[in-house]
């Protein structure tokens, strides 16, 4: 097992003592519900242009979505939190455990492009927030081909 995968799993281990997987799996889903409103205001102003741009605005969101993206969401992972143990509550396959260094590989690449969309964000140029929001949405589609359910 990589450090990756061993970092993952003792993270999970600790939040699963803190939480019940129920509550883990309400708890990420909160976070990405968040981002994900985040992005519709980003998308909004800078991709559709549905919104006037401002600056302030995006870049707030953008930090947002930074913030989460770096808050150890990995501690809400637990085999006890798949699509095998919570049904549908949940749609995390559990082939994410039988491939953490995968999941790991893609959780920081996700971590990476939220990073680069805040920086953006806060210096303003629209083409490159347009860029890095891409990527962002390429990593998250990344996990989500990968380790979603439908």
């Amino acid at each position: 097992m990589t450090g990756v995968a061993t970092a993952v799993l003792l993270l999970s281990t600790a939040a699963q003592a803190q939480l019940k997987p129920e509550e883990m799996v309400e708890t990420r889903q909160a976070g990405y519900q968040f981002m994900s409103w985040n992005m519709g205001k980003i998308k909004a102003q800078v991709v559709d242009g549905e919104e006037s741009y401002d600056q302030a605005k995006v870049a707030a969101a953008a930090n947002a979505i930074a913030a989460i993206a770096n808050s150890g969401m990995g501690s809400l992972y637990s085999p006890d939190t798949t699509t095998a143990q919570l049904g549908d509550k949940t749609r995390l396959k559990p082939e994410f455990f039988q491939n953490l260094d995968e999941a790991g590989r893609i959780g920081r690449e996700f971590n990476t492009a939220a990073n680069q969309l805040a920086k953006v964000a806060a210096e303003g140029d629209q083409a490159a927030i347009k860029k890095a929001f891409g990527d962002v949405g390429g990593s998250c589609k990344s996990c989500h081909d990968k380790f979603r359910a439908e």
